[in-house]
């Protein structure tokens, strides 16, 4: 099944980058080889050897429970994912405007001397 995709990412200083997608906003910190992104899915960890094709990923945080519900328990209502959307995207707009006003200190800094 085709369907259309969305991805950009924006790079806020070394180290810290915005992505955006048809899901949602996330942050990645970290260096080549070794990152954390926090999203609207929680908080994603990798560590690999760059140009390798090797790497760990290890993901925790918001959980549907659509794939490891068990038959008496609910799984995650339509609002439920739209909340956990809206917090990913305050979380990232909280993030961004420290990073840019963090960016803007160390640049006025730079400027000084």
């Amino acid at each position: 099944m085709d369907s259309f995709r969305f991805y950009r990412r924006v790079h806020i200083f070394p180290g810290a980058s915005i992505n955006f997608s048809k899901s949602g906003p996330s942050l990645t910190l970290g260096v080549r080889g070794a990152h954390v992104t926090l999203g609207h899915r929680g908080i994603t960890k990798t560590v690999g050897l760059p140009g390798s094709g090797l790497y760990y990923t290890s993901r925790s945080g918001y959980h549907s429970g659509v794939h490891s519900a068990h038959a008496d328990a609910p799984a995650a209502s339509p609002n439920d994912i739209s909340e956990h959307r809206l917090i990913g995207w305050i979380t990232i707009a909280i993030i961004a405007a420290v990073a840019l006003a963090i960016g803007v200190a160390i640049g006025a800094g730079l400027g000084a001397k």
